[in-house]
């Protein structure tokens, strides 16, 4: 089987962690429960977390008929056990834990070269690589993530999609519970994995008030942090002050912080003005997709780095220490691993049915950013509410006609 992993010997921990994840993940297994193989025939390439939970997906695919490469949707989030069980199991997985840069790239093109009829992505980068080689032969996709659902939007909007792709992200059962609870608990697993630190207390900075802040903020707040949120949109900053928050400008939180944790998918959101005001001993952790949040280059180039521990970086900036966690890259996949299969579980029941959905439909499916199904939506929402032993009411007759009009 063709791939480049770290470790073959470490096939037998790998397995014993996609049978943990599998057991608690059984939407996926009830998706494919009863399919013939509806996938056979097409290649599908992915590029995600290479963790447990996405074994799961992966292995679902295959036994449904597809063949499969995979590569990771980040250098340092690559469990290195996962991606010797799943190269066992026959997927040409290119990944491996701490990757240069050029072999991240690399690793997406060899996918690439499979020649994928639909493509599964997490960030936008596998996408983006198979329209700047113009790759043939794609005939749809999926997106698991904000950030790569809006670089797929801007190719769309000029005119330059190649393919349809069905933005995952954008469903209820994605961001509503992934997003928001999953990141919540999992960055921070990472930061108190990374430093052990006292939370309860501490004032914590969160930058952003989208889902993923908003999970992170409550989560916080839970473990007895006092919560500051910065954000640029005047309607996500009203809804964080009326959730309890302090609202204020990055500036002047800079100076309070003790934890800052970027969560917006955007640039150059903490930079030099703000590690001048913070104090001695600021934390700096990043938990939206890409390691440009956080101006970690900066620090490379005017202070001096020291690593304290695995995933904690000192510097000694103007006086005082400041401590980036995981080079500026996620901190939940870098520092631990990842969101809990329980809510990974909706996220990747969405991206099955909708590789499903593209496999049977593509001919039919305008290039351009489709949402979720709502049909998918639902489906997934009900299975999970079967899978937590949940039941819930139906509406009678009479309500169905009084809410027809």
């Amino acid at each position: 089987m063709p791939g480049k992993i770290a470790n073959a010997t470490l096939v037998e921990s790998g397995k014993l962690s996609y049978g943990w994840a599998r057991t608690r993940m059984s939407i996926i297994e009830r998706i494919a429960k009863g399919k013939r193989k509806p996938l056979e025939g097409f290649r599908v390439g992915f590029c995600l977390h290479v963790t447990k939970e996405t074994s799961v997906l992966v292995m679902a695919a295959k036994e449904l008929g597809a063949e499969v490469a995979l590569c990771s949707a980040n250098p340092l989030s690559v469990q290195d056990d996962i991606a010797a069980f799943l190269h066992g199991e026959g997927v040409a997985v290119y990944a491996w834990r701490n990757e240069t840069q050029a072999e991240y790239k690399k690793c997406i093109r060899d996918v690439i070269a499979f020649k994928p009829d639909i493509v599964t992505d997490d960030g936008g980068d596998l996408h983006y690589a198979a329209h700047g080689a113009k790759a043939r032969g794609i005939m749809g996709g999926t997106e698991e993530t904000t950030s790569g659902v809006r670089r797929l939007s801007a190719l769309e909007k000029s005119k330059k999609l190649r393919y349809p792709v069905i933005a995952v992200n954008n469903a209820r059962t994605k961001y509503l519970f992934d997003n928001r609870y999953g990141t919540g608990q999992s960055t921070l697993d990472g930061i108190l994995r990374a430093t052990g630190m006292f939370l309860a207390g501490s004032r914590v900075v969160v930058c952003g008030y989208g889902w993923v802040g908003k999970g992170v903020a409550a989560m916080a707040h839970g473990m007895g942090a006092a919560v500051t949120v910065t954000e640029v949109d005047p309607i996500k900053a009203l809804e964080a002050k009326m959730d309890g928050f302090a609202v204020a400008p990055l500036e002047k939180a800079a100076e309070q912080g003790d934890v800052f944790i970027t969560c917006t998918g955007q640039t150059g959101v903490i930079r030099k003005e703000h590690f001048a005001k913070m104090k001695d001993g600021a934390i700096l952790a990043n938990t939206g997709h890409f390691d440009v949040e956080i101006d970690a280059s900066f620090l490379y180039r005017n202070g001096r780095s020291v690593e304290v521990k695995p995933n904690v970086e000192c510097f000694k900036f103007g006086g005082k220490k400041l401590y980036l966690l995981s080079k500026g890259r996620v901190v939940n996949l870098v520092a631990a691993e990842g969101h809990p299969p329980e809510v990974m579980a909706l996220s990747f029941a969405n991206q099955l049915a909708s590789i499903l959905h593209v496999a049977k439909n593509h001919a039919s499916m305008e290039k351009k950013v489709h949402p979720v199904p709502e049909s998918i939506d639902d489906a997934v929402a009900r299975l999970a509410l079967v899978a937590m032993s949940v039941e819930i009411d139906k509406p009678t007759a009479k309500q169905k006609k009084y809410q027809r009009g």
